[in-house]
């Protein structure tokens, strides 16, 4: 599990940095040297977005037929070849067509695949790893705007581009293959992995329950990223529309970034004992409470600085939720092809929000966006609920009682 985690940590940070952070430092680079408007630029990770969606549980079922360390191997080598292709783009059409490379390399090696690989490699401590591994995912904004902007600076976002192409190749590729070379041995009596010990979230859901499960989780998660697909975009106008100054504004949005490894560091050593779904349901249920916040902030420093940290750690606790959740309720067996059906709404709601979002601020006012981003939050914690009482109602009647 160590070698996994830790090769499949530094592939995250790298993947995530060059890919969907690179915009974050080379959109102003790019929109100045060829001229097209911000939101063009902007575009193009939208359709990053959308093509992640669109393929998602075709890459799921890839995933578990073809094993995810051939499948993550296919992607870095996409993603590679989707940078290289950016860094020559004359044309906006083939600027978003290289959006489109992009956006199918990242669903091959982001998240959802690096999570069916360690489910794949050691499934009987899948959340545990899970955990881990997004604490590295945490730095690669951190690491890769700097590595970026430094880059630009010395020899321009063309050049940038070429070079983190090259590192996805010489560092990702041979971390991936080795890293996901071993499997833990399968348990005695079976054969399977999936029974190798018990857990405090009980057997996996089979049937109609199972089909049912997928779907409200699916929605809970997709109303979680419409929250944060617009605060991903639009953190800093959101707190300076609170009352902040410019300056204040980014100081206490970037502390989002360490309250989200604070929250996974929290659940790592205090969410262990606790089953799947009640860690779920603490992290989804401080999202509306921690906007609620920020809607009657009224410019108070403190009360926006709590928001900011308290909506971090639940994002951290929710990347892993996300992981963590399907594997308990429904098994390691086909786990990447179910992460890939629930990932496909989330995919799409994530990229059409930050444009909802700037529709509704354009059209009402900020004030007005305040109150659709607690409500989104608000329904999000109430589905959370409701699929709990309906998963121990179930469980109850299937005379499993309750787990753990």
């Amino acid at each position: 599990m160590v070698a996994a985690v830790c090769a499949l940590g530094v592939v995250q940070i790298t993947a995530w940095g060059t890919s969907y952070y690179c915009l974050g430092v080379l959109a102003g680079p790019i929109s100045l040297d060829t001229g097209w408007s911000s939101s063009l630029v902007y575009f193009g990770f939208t359709v990053a977005l959308l093509a992640m969606g669109i393929v998602s549980a075709w890459v799921g079922r890839a995933l578990d037929r073809h094993g995810a360390r051939a499948v993550m191997c296919a992607g870095t080598g996409i993603v590679s070849a989707g940078l290289l292709a950016l860094s020559m783009v004359r044309t906006e059409a083939a600027y978003l067509a290289a959006w489109v490379l992009i956006g199918l390399g990242m669903r091959l090696c982001l998240y959802d695949a690096a999570f069916a690989a360690l489910v794949q490699v050691v499934p009987s401590r899948g959340r545990r790893a899970i955990s881990y591994l997004t604490l590295f995912g945490a730095f690669a904004s951190s690491v890769f705007w700097m590595l970026g902007h430094l880059l630009n600076e010395a020899v321009g976002w063309r050049e940038t581009l070429v070079l983190f192409a090259a590192i996805n190749l010489v560092v990702c590729l041979p971390l991936i293959w080795f890293g996901l070379a071993r499997r833990e041995a399968a348990p005695r009596g079976d054969g399977t992995a999936d029974a190798a010990q018990p857990t405090p979230d009980g057997p996996p859901l089979e049937g109609s329950t199972r089909s049912v499960a997928i779907g409200l989780f699916a929605l809970v998660m997709s109303l979680n990223a419409f929250v944060f697909g617009v605060i991903t975009v639009q953190l800093v106008p959101l707190l300076q529309a609170a009352g902040l100054a410019a300056a204040v504004a980014v100081t206490i949005a970037s502390l989002k970034g360490f309250a989200q490894f604070a929250g996974r560091v929290v659940e790592i050593f205090f969410g262990r004992k606790l089953r799947s779904i009640t860690v779920a349901r603490i992290a989804i249920g401080v999202l509306p409470a921690s906007f609620l916040l920020l809607l009657f902030a009224g410019g108070n420093v403190v009360a926006i600085l709590a928001f900011t940290l308290l909506m971090g750690a639940s994002q951290g606790v929710i990347t892993i939720v996300r992981g963590a959740l399907p594997l308990a309720l429904f098994g390691a067996t086909g786990y990447a092809t179910v992460l890939g059906v629930i990932a496909t709404p989330i995919l799409i709601v994530n990229a059409v929000a930050p444009t909802l979002f700037a529709l509704i601020v354009d059209r009402w006012g900020w004030q007005a966006a305040q109150v659709v981003l607690v409500t989104a939050a608000a329904i999000s914690w109430r589905a959370m609920e409701l699929m709990s009482r309906w998963y121990e109602r179930n469980r109850a009647g299937s005379g499993q009682g309750r787990p753990g």
